[in-house]
């Protein structure tokens, strides 16, 4: 139990496909291990009836101290939705978002309260690491984690300020979230509910805290070449659509950001490797280029359609 001032915490899950009932099961058990008990866990399935039904039967009967709550998504659309359905039921003052394929340190939900301990925080993300299947290519940079929902090679090492989090262990106070109209999009609405959020309130924060872990479960599909080329270009060519509909709260500054630290730090580093005598630097310095040149391409063509559509 938590002492009257501490804040409450509703841990919210969203699922939508048998194939991950394994790593569902893996999330859901970590939640109820956490040392800073959430209230309940609210589990909403995304337009998918024999989920649903697994669900119920596996979690809302369990012998636990936590009440699973199992519910379905009641809008049309996908995970965005599905967290706002999740949202509008919990009753913790503070919503903590994990992944359905990730799996939370014991200590995670205790990190992300603490540091809600300031008046001035109004949204906390916490550091999704990526759980490989099979070993890291030795080509995969770490500045390119992003693309598996993940950190990346580049954020903070330390509690520290920053413009959006990652999807898959995030956390808002309830009545903000409320006060934006909850998430606004299925496309990047994490990034969205970010940039919302600072456009409301300039004088809050919202903070990375790299000590609040959890592990993003990485298929061997998605260590390909062209997984990650795909997603490097998919992913900024939806985000022109995504910033268009935030209107005056949509910023490219974490991109540009992005390009910097890639392009200076990232490329130096791998040269050194490879003048070590570490060849494959060369490849990691070859596929942030071809990464950096996918996104640049991606968002171009996002540009191009936007302009279309709007004339």
């Amino acid at each position: 139990m938590h002492s009257t001032t501490e804040p409450t915490v509703s841990a919210i899950v969203c699922a939508y496909t048998l194939e991950r009932w394994e790593l569902l099961n893996r999330a859901i058990d970590s939640l109820l291990a956490q040392k800073y008990r959430p209230i309940e866990i609210i589990l909403c399935i995304d337009h998918n009836e024999e989920l649903f039904q697994m669900a119920a039967k596996r979690f809302s009967d369990r012998d636990a101290d936590v009440r699973v709550v199992v519910v379905e998504n009641r809008y049309p659309g996908r995970l965005g939705s599905a967290r706002n359905t999740a949202a509008e039921i919990a009753a913790g003052e503070i919503l903590a978002f994990l992944d359905d394929d990730a799996r939370a340190d014991p200590s995670w939900l205790a990190e992300i309260v603490a540091v809600f301990g300031r008046r001035d925080v109004v949204a906390v993300g916490g550091a999704p690491l990526p759980d490989f299947a099979v070993p890291r290519p030795r080509w995969f940079p770490g500045e390119f984690d992003w693309v598996f929902g993940c950190s990346y090679e580049g954020l903070p090492k330390t509690l520290a300020p920053t413009r959006r989090l990652i999807g898959a262990a995030m956390s808002v106070r309830r009545s903000a979230l409320a006060e934006i109209n909850g998430f606004h999009s299925d496309n990047h609405d994490d990034m969205d509910m970010c940039h919302r959020l600072a456009d409301r309130w300039p004088h809050l924060k919202v903070m990375y805290q790299p000590a609040a872990v959890v592990h993003h479960h990485v298929p061997k599909e998605r260590l390909t070449w062209r997984y990650f080329w795909k997603r490097c270009y998919t992913v900024n060519k939806g985000k022109v659509a995504a910033f268009r509909g935030m209107g005056s709260a949509a910023s490219m500054a974490a991109e540009r950001r992005f390009v910097a630290q890639t392009l200076s730090g990232g490329l130096a580093r791998e040269l050194r490797a490879v003048r070590a005598g570490e060849l494959s630097g060369a490849l990691r310095s070859a596929t942030m280029l071809a990464g950096v040149a996918a996104a640049g391409s991606g968002y171009l063509v996002g540009t191009f359609h936007q302009y279309r559509a709007g004339r």
